[in-house]
């Protein structure tokens, strides 16, 4: 089996989207983390913070540097992620196509490296 990251790719807009409106899409999305545990897909899941609340470290000169953001130069960002296992990309992109249709955002496949 390959793990996959299923990336949520999102706007800025969801973030102001009232929690009352937005439960039934999180409602909906706990119930496919479900299906996806009971059908052995499931690996790992979450869902991200604004962009602005983030903390860039930086280690690769000689000095580590520590700084707000990134700063959004784009208007589309990760919002959340699944971390599943599928046997082939068929079988992920059903998976995916699901979970695109549960939290109503475009959805980003990459399989982890085999290193």
């Amino acid at each position: 089996m390959t793990q996959y990251l299923l990336s949520v790719v999102v706007d800025a807009s969801v973030y102001d989207i009232p929690l009352e409106e937005a439960q039934p899409q999180f409602d909906a999305t706990e119930k496919f983390n479900d299906e996806l545990k009971a059908e052995g897909a499931w690996v790992f899941a979450g869902g991200l913070g604004r962009p602005e609340s983030a903390t860039t470290v930086d280690g690769t000169g000689t000095d580590v540097t520590v700084t707000d953001g990134p700063f959004q130069e784009t208007k589309e960002f990760l919002g959340g992620f699944w971390v599943v296992e599928a046997p082939d990309l068929d079988a992920v992109l059903k998976i995916a196509a699901r979970a695109s249709k549960v939290c109503e955002q475009r959805i980003e496949i990459r399989p982890f490296d085999g290193a």
